[in-house]
Order: structure tokens, then sequence, then C-alpha cells
């Protein structure tokens, strides 16, 4: 079997409001769809959401690569999964959002040729996930207020961003508290908002409020502030930001700087590169969850088959499918009852897309 074609369509959502974390603001959800086909019939969908603050991409970017990429992979064998990554890895470094994209395809041709659903080939573990929600930086008020409706809503698990301003982000998370009870489990997420006095004061402050987690309140470079965090806190220390790869999960590791790793495919690369940090996560004794940037339900299905497939990510944070109405053009692929995904027992994502 050879690949016969790559083709590709950016599309562009509006969020329900403006998406704010400690690095700026979101207003859409803008995403480049990837159509692989073969000479067999076999065809599979990926998805680039790339984010220039931590991939060093843009929309436009990922076009371009992906011309190139499909220049590369015409006559490759969409099976020879490793083999591809070492081509496009040696045509290209970094544009790991581009990468994740045909890497995310490639699977799903995959799992039509196995006639398995993604989560089964990847290990099978179970088929549903229980996902967090991510509450915004905005006025504590409203902070809360979005809180108890998220609760309400079913989500028992909240990630409340802060990093911008420290004495609103302490003040959010009280409010928070007192709104939804003491049975909802919270995480706080700073994106690299602060520095380590900023850190232990916040931690210090709010340690009353039965927060498990902190995700990425560092400079995404900053492995031995974190580790020093480790020592000094009585909470988690997720990194995010400093983990793009199987290198930089194992740089974590040696550096004792994470109690869990946040993987994210359109950091990663995909799926190939994902499942080797969490081989090496989880052979140092530490979990994994797995992210998302503002993704549609492509890259969405790729991330929750991934969790739902290892025992050992036991976090996920695959809520952007909240933000927006659904994107008609997009079927299938999971379905949703309170806060937990449910995938498809259809081979490979699931997904069907007219392009």
């Amino acid at each position: 079997m050879r690949i016969t074609d790559l083709k590709f369509e950016k599309i562009k959502i509006k969020l329900k409001k403006p998406f704010v974390i400690s690095r700026g603001a979101t207003e859409y959800c803008e995403s480049v769809l990837v159509k692989i086909t073969t000479d067999e019939g076999y065809y599979g969908f990926g998805e680039a959401t790339p984010s220039r603050s931590v991939t060093g991409e843009s929309i436009d970017s990922v076009t371009f690569v992906l011309k190139t990429f499909k220049e590369i992979l015409i006559g490759q064998d969409p099976l020879a999964i490793e083999r591809i990554h070492y081509i496009l890895n040696k045509a290209i470094a970094g544009n790991t959002a581009a990468k994740a994209a045909v890497d995310i395809a490639l699977y799903d041709i995959k799992g039509k040729v196995m006639q398995e659903p993604l989560y089964k080939l990847l290990g099978g573990f179970e088929n549903k996930v229980q996902t967090d929600i991510t509450i915004g930086i905005g006025a504590p008020q409203e902070m809360a207020n979005e809180a108890k409706e998220s609760v309400d809503k079913g989500f028992n698990i909240l990630k409340i961003k802060t990093g911008v301003d420290l004495k609103n982000d302490i003040e959010a998370i009280r409010l928070i508290r007192n709104s939804v009870g003491d049975n909802v489990r919270l995480k706080i997420d700073a994106n690299q908002g602060w520095n380590i006095h900023d850190t232990l004061t916040a931690i210090k402050m709010i340690e009353n409020y039965n927060v498990e987690a902190v995700e990425q309140p560092l400079a995404d470079w900053d492995f031995d502030g974190s580790a020093l965090l480790r020592k000094k806190a009585d909470m988690k220390i997720i990194l995010d930001e400093s983990v793009h790869n199987a290198h930089d999960a194992m740089h974590a590791m040696k550096k004792d700087s994470a109690d869990m790793i946040n993987i994210k495919l359109m950091k990663s690369g995909g799926l190939y590169e994902a499942e080797k940090i969490n081989a090496i996560a989880e052979s140092a004794g530490i979990n994994c969850m797995v992210g998302c940037m503002v993704e549609t339900k492509v890259a969405l299905t790729a991330g929750a088959s991934l969790v739902a497939a290892k025992r050992n990510i036991t976090d996920a944070d695959l809520d952007s499918f909240m933000y927006y109405e659904e994107f008609e053009g997009i079927k299938g692929g999971f379905e949703v009852k309170g806060d937990t995904i449910i995938l498809l027992d259809k081979p490979g994502l699931g997904i069907e897309i007219n392009m």
C-alpha cells in the first residue's frame, strides 16, 4: 500500500467567548484538517492546531510545511510510521503541529486497515476518558460562576488558569472552592506566568482550598526551579510546555522536575512520540495526562484514544469541544456524557469529514 495524496483545509470556528490564559487570549479555533489517501482505498484524517507561543507555528506555516510533506509522502507506505517520522524530521526540524496532522492521519489509516478503533490499536486499556474543564482567566466572581455552571453540567475536575495577577488568582481560587464545594477536584495552571517566589506564595495562600496540583508555573526552560518547587511545596508539579518530546521527558526525570507530565499531540508531533514520552515517565514511576490546544474532534479523538489506551495516563484535559458550537463538518469520534468522553467502537478515529 502506498500514499497517493495529501490534501488539507483550513478551518476557523469562533469560540463562545474569548479563552484567556497568562500568555494571551484566543477567540477562534483555527486548525488545518488533513486527509491522506492510499492506492488501496484507505484514507485517514489528521489535524494541526498550531500555537506561536508553544510550537512556534502559525496556520500559514503549517500549510507551507504540509505542501512540502505532500511531496515527500507520495509513494510511502502509510503503515511505516517510524520511517515516515524519520523522513519528516530529516526534512525539517520542529513544526510539530504539522507533523501531528500527518501522524494522526497515519494512525487513522492503520486502525482502518486492522479494523480496530485507535484506542485498541494503542493499547486498549479502556474506551472512556474523564476530562477536566478549564476555567479561563477573568474577574474572580465570573470565574467562580463559570466553575459552578461547569459542575452543574457534570464536570468533577476543574483546571483554573492563573498567572497574570497573583491577588486575583488567589481570590478566584477561594471563590471557586466556596462555589463548587469540597468534592470537586481543583488544579491550577499558570502557563509559565509565575516565578519561584510567586509559586511558593500562591501554594501557601491556597493550602486551605484543597488544590491538588499546579501546572507549569515556571518558564519552560527552568527544570531546576521545578525540581526545587517539588522539594519545598506540598503540591504536585505538572510540566507542560517544558516537555515536547522524549528527550525533554528524560531530562525532566533526571532532574526530578515533575510529578506528572502533560502530553499534547501538537507539541510532540503526534501519537508516535507521545507514546515514547509516556513510556519514559512510566519507567520513572510518573503518571501522565493528555491535554489539548483549542482543537476539533479530530485531534481530540486522537488524544482521548491515547488516554484510554494507556493505564499510566491517568488524567485528561480534553475539553476544547466545550468552547464552541459543534462544527458540522466533522462527524463521529466520540460521545460525551457529563465529563466523560466515550470513544466510538469504529476503526481508526471513527471520524468522517467531507473533504
